[in-house]
């Protein structure tokens, strides 16, 4: 049963998420920005008015959020007074806290995602390191970890291209994770992650050590000005590979992107090159290859502004991307992050996806806001 002081923490909370998200002042912007939709001419640019569109949504979101937190609140309360009148259980009273908790939560750490790419889809791609198989299979579980974790966030995932191992797990992949603040939350498993264990593919039972680099960066969509000069983009087709009958590809549908990049400061040219093999839609697969190429360019821009930022903010922790971030200990049952010190012993928990407690600890250390860029 929940104490007296618990119930003051969730009032004391939520009475502070509305003045930390602003909620009066969203609920005049709210108004301000629907009433901009009704003009007569708003859609006379449609992109213009997309992105208005997706403007009003997100305060909208913000305030249904809140109200959510709001009536748990009231909820707990209420049962909290009809305990004492033994009207509910105790078990209804601490299930209406958790409730409440988990709704707070998730307000407190969305409140965190303040940078303007926080809110985008996320691009994702894990490479296997040295070590051959090992590093393979680590890969491929790194790749099923974040999809459980999607699908239990209600994000949509798309492989865009996979390149298989030799016996088995993934030399590579790169998907998409689709969905409002999947990058804000998966940035923090930018980095390389570290696996411990006794391998299955060792005939003497060995211990070893693999590597796998995770990195994410922001999807971008139509809102997003992202400039792509047509002259120093090229295609090749080829045929998909599959598991064989009628899963072979028998057209070149799959697409191969080149791109000649030249840094905007140094003048350093290097070749962007992207693979699509996510439909057998030969058009689609372009589009979806240009808007991986988009991404890929708003990215590099950003961790230059990242970059520009962390030398001004010497005084302030570093976070280097491709670092060593994490370390999976499978016979000592530990995962620990080494930015954080966040740990935890169930190994198989977070194999299966539960990383929130990662994801939060990171954000509670590293989160910025937008005045802070």
């Amino acid at each position: 049963m929940i104490t007296a002081d618990q119930l003051k923490d969730v009032q004391e909370r939520t009475e502070a998420l509305h003045r930390y998200l602003n909620i009066d002042q969203k609920k005049v912007q709210y108004e301000e920005e629907q009433l901009r939709t009704q003009a007569p001419d708003f859609w006379e640019d449609p992109k213009r008015a997309q992105a208005q569109m997706i403007k009003v949504k997100t305060i909208e979101k913000w305030l249904k959020d809140y109200k959510e937190v709001c009536q748990d609140a009231e909820e707990l309360k209420l049962a909290y007074d009809f305990y004492k009148e033994e009207m509910v259980t105790e078990e209804e009273v601490d299930a209406d806290y958790a409730k409440a908790i988990k709704a707070i939560e998730a307000l407190e750490l969305k409140n965190m995602l303040r940078q303007k790419e926080d809110p985008m889809s996320a691009v994702m791609k894990i490479n296997s390191g040295a070590g051959g198989t090992e590093s393979q299979d680590w890969a491929s579980m790194l790749m099923r970890m974040y999809m459980r974790w999607s699908e239990a966030h209600g994000y949509k995932v798309k492989v865009a291209n996979i390149l298989d191992g030799d016996e088995a797990g993934i030399k590579s992949v790169e998907m998409t994770i689709e969905g409002e603040y999947a990058y804000g939350y998966l940035k923090s498993e930018n980095g390389v992650h570290r696996l411990v264990r006794v391998s299955p593919y060792n005939a003497q039972g060995k211990r070893m050590t693999s590597f796998a680099s995770v990195f994410v960066s922001p999807l971008v969509d139509d809102t997003i000005e992202v400039f792509v000069d047509p002259a120093r983009v090229s295609w090749d087709t080829f045929r998909s590979s599959g598991a064989g009958g009628q899963n072979v590809n028998k057209v070149e549908s799959g697409v191969r992107l080149r791109y000649q990049y030249e840094d905007p400061d140094t003048g350093e040219k290097e070749e962007i090159l992207i693979e699509n093999t996510e439909t057998r839609d030969q058009p689609k697969n372009r589009a979806k290859a240009m808007l991986l190429l988009k991404s890929q360019l708003y990215d590099r821009a950003m961790k230059k502004r990242m970059a520009a930022k962390a030398k001004i903010e010497a005084g302030k922790k570093k976070i280097e991307w491709g670092s060593q971030i994490r370390s999976y200990v499978f016979d000592d049952r530990r995962v620990k992050d080494h930015r954080t010190g966040f740990q935890t012993s169930d190994v198989d928990a977070v194999m299966d996806g539960h990383i929130d407690g990662f994801i939060k600890a990171y954000l509670m250390e590293f989160h910025t806001t937008d005045e802070d860029q």
